[in-house]
């Protein structure tokens, strides 16, 4: 195991989940969760074919509405699998998302970027791709990710190509396909294809994709109609209702809690009515919300609450867990950010998390993907990785050998038993903890300024993993025949 903790490809939990809710009190919470679906329903907007899938399985549809008997959504949602694989293309690099693993994916999808150099601005392409680079070196990052920021210097239409290839190119990590509209999730899969072989694809999960439901109870056509692909195809719908107590959701714990398990239960069952078996992660994204400006909150006792809840109705469901992450409202990678990022990271370590989006680099209600805080919150996550092992109750970790050498008043700097334990004691590699005249001589840099020094090292030492000069080739004439045909389109 790594002086840090963590594998190339997860974290091993070996602590216990923290259980806030008793049996009673999710079985009340479940029968709530089935009364909403029975009663009041999930709409799946523009999405003809989901109605009938639903007609067909027992569902009342009206409109655009389906009302589902209770039990219907539970049983359907029996055949999703408890873990799954997703295929890297090293393989040293696949990953397994489920069971007692923590895998770690970093921030998805903001419009701004930071960094101490150039300040807030509009994400680029070029900031995009050193974001994977970064998530390529540091091994704390298990997966590659999907829109770690948006490249606003490439047309709209033809952007998520170029972030394909980019991570196909840059990386050889797990990676995510594009949801925005159905036939970039087609893209996604061909490109895929290309990539890891079309047999591979049609027998293992390579993609993963970020489905988002239109809390409260509504799918959407873009996304109903990216489940219908991703799932069709095997690959993992990572699904995610958008938990906003008091906007999206009941302003109470519980409420928010019924609808959650509602929402989830409902898009579950539907990727196994589209194919029976095809992985998907139980993943609502929680936030609360500042009735004094109306914006998301995080560090809050109701998130973790949430948080906690969710991980024992995802474990009940028998399906893995996506939450958590280094979640902050502040505007800098200041005090605010490292205190609210490191209780969001905690609480998804005791929540029994398999899967963690956002574990790094997320800044302003996510508005802003910050490079100084990316590798702020990763050098975070090797003590996560640390809590997660347990505690050694070995007989050498025991010590009555070094405590007998010791003796009363003794002390055991030099001893034999530091010189063995001591590489597995965690260290900082970001924080400061030098003498103060050490720390003035070197300039009194802050926080932010050694993460900055530390962005400039790891992309200094980022290689380009090798890739197959065919196959990069079959993708580069993919993307060019691809932005031809959209161009064409639309001319």
């Amino acid at each position: 195991m790594a002086r840090d903790g963590d594998t190339p490809n997860h974290i091993t939990r070996n602590i216990p989940d923290y259980e806030i809710l008793s049996d009673r009190d999710l079985t009340l919470i479940e029968s709530q969760a089935e009364r909403i679906l029975s009663q009041i329903g999930v709409d799946f907007v523009g999405n003809p074919n989901a109605l009938d899938r639903w007609r067909q399985a027992g569902a009342r549809v009206e409109g655009e509405r389906a009302r589902l008997p209770e039990g219907l959504a539970r049983d359907l949602c029996a055949t999703a699998p408890a873990s799954f694989v997703q295929h890297a293309r090293n393989p040293d690099r696949d990953v397994v998302i489920g069971g007692r693993n923590l895998v770690c994916a970093p921030v998805y999808g903001p419009l701004f970027v930071r960094d101490q150099q150039q300040g807030r601005r509009y994400a680029g392409f070029a900031d995009f791709c050193d974001f994977l680079r970064l998530g390529q070196v540091l091994p704390q990052m298990h997966h590659s990710g999907g829109t770690v920021c948006e490249p606003t210097d490439l047309p709209i239409a033809t952007r998520h190509l170029d972030m394909l290839l980019a991570h196909m190119t840059l990386t050889d990590k797990p990676l995510m396909g594009s949801v925005t509209l159905p036939e970039r999730a087609s893209d996604s899969l061909a490109m895929a294809r290309i990539l890891f072989g079309a047999d591979v694809v049609e027998r293992h999960c390579v993609l993963s994709a970020l489905i988002n439901v239109n809390s409260p109870l509504t799918f959407d056509p873009v996304m109903s109609h990216a489940i219908d692909i991703y799932s069709g195809a095997g690959q993992a719908v990572i699904l995610g209702s958008y938990v906003v107590t008091g906007t999206t959701a009941p302003a109470t714990v519980a409420g928010a809690l019924a609808q959650t398990l509602a929402e989830m239960m409902a898009g579950i069952a539907y990727t196994q009515l589209v194919r029976p078996g095809a992985p998907v992660v139980f993943g609502p994204f929680v936030a609360g919300m500042g009735l004094v400006t109306g914006a998301a909150t995080f560090a809050t006792p109701e998130v973790a609450q949430l948080t906690q809840a969710l991980g024992q109705l995802a474990r009940r469901l028998g399906v893995p867990y996506r939450g958590g992450g280094a979640l902050t409202g502040s505007k800098l990678p200041d005090a605010q950010a490292g205190y609210e990022a490191a209780q969001g990271l905690s609480v998804a370590l005791q929540s029994g998390v398999n899967l963690m989006t956002h574990a790094a680099g997320w800044l302003e209600n996510g508005l802003v993907a910050c490079f100084e805080k990316y590798v702020m919150d990763a050098d975070q996550l090797t003590a996560l990785a640390h809590m997660a092992q347990g505690v050694d109750l070995s007989d050498a970790a025991l010590g009555l050998k070094a405590i007998r050498e010791a003796g009363p008043g003794g002390h055991y700097l030099g001893s034999d038993h530091l010189a063995d334990h001591g590489d597995g004691m965690w260290q900082s590699k970001l924080m400061d903890c030098r003498p103060f005249d050490q720390w003035q001589d070197a300039g009194s840099p802050d926080a932010a300024m050694l993460a900055a020094d530390r962005v400039r090292h790891y992309l200094d030492s980022y290689r380009q993993p090798d890739l197959d000069p065919a196959t990069a080739s079959a993708l580069a004439s993919f993307v060019t025949r691809r932005k031809a045909d959209i161009a064409a389109c639309d001319s």
